[in-house]
C-alpha cells in the first residue's frame, strides 16, 4: 500500500487499485476487508502555519544597555530549558557580496563582542578573512525572541583559543585535525580513516594552527520581542562610538 498527499486528499494505491478519497472517511474493501482512516489530519497549507505572539512585551523602560538587556534574555533563556540555547545563526559574505548562513554555538560574551569557534579555513573562515564582517541570530522561540547583530569580526587571541580547544572532548579535538572543513572529501570512510590516523598520531592533542575562535564585535545589536498581530517589539541599539550607545524603536 502506498500514500500519497495531494491538497486535502490522499491517493492511497493497494494492490494494484488506486482511489483519491477526500479525508476522513472509511474506504471500500480491499481485498476482503475495510480500510478504514480515521486519524488523518489534512497538512496544512504552508501559508496557513502561523502563531500568534502573546507571551511579554519589550519598552523602552526594561533597557539600560545593549550588554544588560541581552544578559538578562540570556539568563532568561536559559532557566527556560531551551535546547542548544547557544545555537546562532552566522552569516557571512565574499568581498564580491556572495552570502552564507549556518549555525554555530556561541562559546562566550562580553561588552567586547560575541565569540565561537571553527577552522579558519573553512568557507566561513575563508570569507572572514577577505570580508571581516558578520552577522548573528539568536532565534529563542519558547520565548518568541530573537537577538539580531551586526559587526566586525577579529581572530581571538592564541591563547584563548588553546583554552578553549583544551576544554573540548577528545573527540571533537581529534576531528580539528581529521576534517578540512569545507573541502570535498572522497566518502565518509576516507573521514573515519583520517581520524584513526591522527587518533594513532597523537599522545596529546594539540590545537592546530588552522582553527581557533572569531570575535563579533557589535555596532548593532536589535532585541525583538514577537507581539500580537505581528505588532512586534524592536528595540535596536547602534554604537556611536567609545562605548556609547544610542537606542531606536523600528517599526515591525
Amino acid at each position: 500500500m502506498g500514500w500519497l498527499f495531494i491538497g486535502n486528499s490522499i491517493l492511497i494505491t493497494f494492490e494494484n487499485q488506486r482511489t483519491t478519497t477526500p479525508s476522513l472517511r472509511s474506504f471500500p474493501s480491499f481485498a476482503g476487508g475495510e480500510l478504514n482512516i480515521c486519524n488523518f489530519t489534512a497538512m496544512p497549507s504552508i501559508a496557513d502555519i502561523r502563531k500568534d505572539y502573546k507571551l511579554q512585551s519589550l519598552t523602552e523602560k526594561d533597557v539600560q544597555s545593549p550588554f544588560d538587556l541581552f544578559e538578562k534574555w540570556w539568563q532568561e533563556a536559559l532557566a527556560a530549558d531551551i535546547d542548544e540555547v547557544n545555537a546562532m545563526t552566522l552569516a557571512t559574505a565574499s568581498i564580491d557580496g556572495v552570502p552564507s548562513a549556518r549555525i554555530v554555538l556561541l562559546k562566550g560574551y562580553s561588552e567586547k563582542g560575541f565569540v565561537f569557534f571553527t577552522n579558519y579555513e573553512s568557507y566561513k573562515g575563508r570569507q572572514l578573512e577577505e570580508n571581516p564582517r558578520a552577522a548573528l541570530i539568536f532565534f529563542w522561540k519558547e520565548l518568541e525572541r530573537q537577538v539580531r547583530v551586526t559587526g566586525i569580526v577579529e581572530k581571538t587571541s592564541d591563547q584563548e583559543s588553546d583554552e578553549y580547544y583544551a576544554s573540548r572532548p577528545e573527540g571533537s579535538r581529534l576531528g580539528a585535525w581529521a576534517s578540512p572543513q569545507s573541502q570535498v572529501i572522497e566518502d565518509r570512510e576516507w573521514l573515519e580513516q583520517n581520524e584513526k590516523q591522527f587518533r594513532s598520531k597523537f599522545d596529546g592533542i594539540p590545537r592546530p594552527a588552522s582553527w581557533g575562535g572569531y570575535r563579533v564585535k557589535p555596532v548593532t545589536i536589535e532585541f525583538w520581542q514577537g507581539r500580537s498581530s505581528r505588532l512586534h517589539d524592536r528595540l535596536q541599539f547602534n554604537l556611536l562610538g567609545d562605548g556609547v550607545w544610542s537606542l531606536e524603536r523600528l517599526a515591525p
